[in-house]
């Protein structure tokens, strides 16, 4: 049963002026998702606008936003295969557990200016 859908949407330049500001990154993201994003050169602000657009769109999958949980709990990974996975930690993930659901769907995408995430929260 779906327990929630979230959707946000990022303007990739914003995030470029971000790349800049290590204090913004690791308030707002996990030393793995600055290493990964780090590592991908011209892409990197594309690749952390998705990510970004991630988190906001938990929080409103979650039906209650980010109230509590710090983004950098919430990390976005890529399994060997490319496909995007959330990994939950601290607060987030008790947060979580409390939902009601116990899978986290998510799909990202990038064209020119933007980046998208969808969530979709589901449990039995």
């Amino acid at each position: 049963m779906i327990m929630g859908v979230g959707i946000d949407i990022v303007h990739i330049k914003r995030m470029e002026r971000w790349l800049v500001n290590s204090k913004l990154l690791k308030r707002f993201f996990h030393p793995d998702e600055i290493e990964y994003v780090m590592s991908l050169g011209r892409r990197a602000a594309q690749s952390l606008a998705a990510r970004f657009a991630a988190k906001e769109a938990y929080g409103k999958a979650l039906g209650t936003g980010l109230a509590n949980i710090k983004l950098a709990e919430i990390t976005v990974i890529n399994k060997n295969n490319g496909k995007p996975e959330i990994k939950l930690f601290g607060a987030a993930q008790e947060i979580f557990k409390n939902s009601g659901a116990d899978k986290i769907h998510i799909s990202l995408t990038h064209e020119r200016e933007f980046a998208l995430a969808m969530v979709v929260l589901e449990g039995t």
